[in-house]
C-alpha cells in the first residue's frame, strides 16, 4: 500500500488499484509475484478471494507460463521493492487485510512446493517483525529455516529482522527457555542502570523508558525512539555504567520469543522439556506446526498420527488415538491453549496468535500442516484439505485462555463444531487410502475408530466449552 503519486517512476506494466476501504483511503493497493522465486504451487490462485464479476472462473491471481512474464515481472518486482512499507504502527494486526501490508520477515524458504508449514511462520514474522526471537527445533522447519549459507529469515528496510537459533530435536524447548530467561536479565539490568543514572539522564526519559505500555505496535514503536534518544544521551557520557547501559539498552523494546518445531518434537522426542517450559510460568510462545508424521525423516509415525493413517511403523494403519496434546497443556491451568488451521479459517489463527504472544505466560499454539507425506498435490488441495479436517472434526479449533478465569469466563471456547463423516476426510488422502488398498475390511474398522473417536473427543471438548 502507498501513495499514488509513487507510480510516477515505476515500470510501464505495474499494475495497481485504488485501496477502497475508509482507513487508508486515498492510497494505492498492489499484490506482486516474485517472479524468480515462485515455486509455481499455485496455492496463491486457490486461495485468492477475487473473481471476475462477468467471468467467476477468472481471479484476480491466475496461473500464467513463467517465460511469457518473467522479464516484465522482474522490473515490477524490483520496483515494488523500494516502496516504502506501511506504517506498522498504523495497522491492525487483528485483521487479515492489515496482516497482509505487513512485510514478511520469512520468504523464498525452498520447502515443499506448497508446504502447509510456512505460511504460519510467515504470518509470526508479520505480526512480530524484527523483535521475533526464535528457538527452532531440528526438523522440516529448522532445515528450510536454516538452509545455510542462506536464510529465509530476512532483514526490513531499517536493516533489521528477527533472531533466529536452531537447537537439538530433544532440548529445544529448553534452549527456547533459556532464550527468555536471557532476555529478561538483561532487561533487568537495563532498568537497574536506568534507575542509577536518572540524575543524568532525565526523570522524563527514565520514567517513560520504564513505565511504557508495549502491548501495542504504536506503544512499541514509542519505546524504541526513547531508546534512540537514550542512546544519543548515553554517547556523551564516558562512564562504565552508560557504556553497559548503551550495550543493553535494546532490551527495553519488548521481545517475542517463540519456540517452534513439528510434532515428533513437541508430542514425542521433546516433549518432556516441552511439559518443563509449560510449568515454568515463563512468558514463551510455543508454535507446534502438525504435520502429524515425522515429515523431515521419512515419515514414521509419530504420537500424533491419527487412527486409520499409514506411516512407517504403522503401515497397515495406526489404530492408536492421537496424544491430545493440547489439552494436556490446558489442564495445567495457566498456559494459553490454541488450535488454529489456516485453510479451515484464517482470522481464527490470526486471533489465536496475537492473544497467544499478548498472554504473559506460556503459551502454546498447535498448527495443522499439511505434507507431502499426505499424499496429493498439496500446492492445489492442501487448504481444502485443512477445511476438510476440521469439517470432519479430525481436527478441531479451540482455545484456551486463563486470563477469562479472572473475568467469571469459561477459558475453554470451542471454535469448530464437524459437520461431516471423517470417512470422506480419509478418502482423500494416499495415506488412508494406501491402508485400504491393503485390506479394506481392517480399514473399515480404523474408519468407526476413529469416528467413535472423534465423536468421543467432541462430546468432551464441548461439555468444557459448556
Amino acid at each position: 500500500m502507498f501513495d499514488a503519486d509513487k507510480l510516477a517512476s515505476a515500470p510501464a506494466g505495474f499494475r495497481s488499484a485504488d485501496y477502497k476501504a475508509k482507513d487508508f483511503a486515498g492510497k494505492k493497493w498492489v499484490v506482486q509475484v516474485a517472479p524468480e522465486d515462485c515455486t509455481g504451487c499455485s496455492l496463491c490462485t486457490q486461495v485468492c478471494p477475487a473473481k471476475s464479476k462477468t467471468e467467476p472462473v477468472k481471479k484476480a491471481l491466475v496461473m500464467e507460463p513463467i517465460e511469457k512474464n518473467l522479464d516484465a515481472e522482474i522490473a515490477n518486482f524490483k520496483f515494488f521493492m523500494d516502496l516504502p512499507d506501511a506504517d506498522r504502527a498504523l495497522l491492525n494486526p487483528k485483521m487479515i487485510k492489515s496482516v497482509a501490508l505487513m512485510r514478511p520477515l520469512f520468504e523464498f524458504s525452498g520447502a515443499c512446493a506448497g508446504c502447509g508449514e510456512t505460511p504460519y511462520v510467515k504470518m509470526m514474522t508479520q505480526l512480530f517483525g524484527d523483535r521475533l526471537v526464535v528457538a527452532n527445533a531440528t526438523g522440516c522447519s529448522s532445515i528450510y529455516g536454516g538452509n545455510l549459507p542462506t536464510t529465509p529469515y530476512a532483514k526490513n528496510e531499517k536493516g533489521m529482522g528477527p533472531a533466529w537459533a536452531n537447537s537439538l530435536f530433544e532440548d529445544n524447548a529448553e534452549f527456547g527457555l533459556g532464550m527468555r530467561t536471557s532476555i529478561d536479565a538483561k532487561n533487568a539490568f537495563a532498568k537497574q542502570l536506568l534507575t542509577e543514572m536518572a540524575g543524568e539522564l532525565g526523570a522524563e526519559l527514565v520514567s517513560g523508558l520504564l513505565n511504557a505500555d508495549q502491548s501495542t505496535e504504536a506503544g512499541i514503536t514509542e519505546q524504541r525512539v526513547r531508546v534512540e534518544l537514550l542512546k544519543a544521551k548515553l554517547a556523551a557520557i564516558k562512564t562504565s555504567a552508560a557504556k553497559l547501559l548503551a550495550e543493553n539498552a535494546d532490551y527495553l523494546v519488548k521481545k517475542s520469543v517463540w519456540i517452534l518445531g513439528g510434532d515428533g518434537w513437541a508430542y514425542d522426542i521433546g516433549y518432556g522439556g516441552l511439559d518443563h517450559v509449560l510449568y515454568s510460568g515463563k512468558n514463551v510462545n510455543i508454535l507446534v506446526l502438525d504435520t502429524e508424521v515425522y515429515s523431515n525423516t521419512g515419515g514414521q509415525r509419530s504420537k500424533a498420527t491419527p487412527i486409520g493413517a499409514s506411516a512407517k511403523f504403522a503401515t497397515s494403519g495406526s489404530y492408536l488415538p492421537r496424544k491430545d496434546l493440547a489439552m494436556i497443556a490446558a489442564s495445567s491451568g495457566g498456559v494459553y491453549v490454541g488450535t488454529i488451521s489456516l485453510g479451515a479459517k484464517d482470522s481464527h489463527a490470526l486471533q489465536v496468535l496475537n492473544e497467544a504472544e499478548s498472554f504473559n505466560g506460556p503459551s502454546l499454539i498447535i498448527a495443522y500442516s499439511h505434507c507431502i507425506s499426505h499424499g496429493y498435490d498439496i500446492g492445489k488441495l492442501g487448504l481444502e484439505h485443512q477445511k476438510l479436517a476440521v469439517e470432519t472434526g479430525l481436527w478441531n479449533l479451540f482455545r484456551y485462555d486463563p486470563r477469562r478465569k479472572e473475568q467469571g469466563l469459561n477459558p475453554f471456547q470451542l471454535d469448530s463444531k464437524p459437520t461431516k463423516p471423517v470417512a470422506e476426510f480419509m478418502a482423500t488422502e494416499t495415506r488412508f487410502k494406501f491402508v485400504r488398498q491393503q485390506n479394506p475390511e481392517h480399514y473399515e474398522e480404523l474408519v468407526k475408530m476413529n469416528q467413535a473417536q472423534i465423536d468421543e473427543r467432541i462430546a468432551y471438548y464441548t461439555k468444557l466449552a459448556g
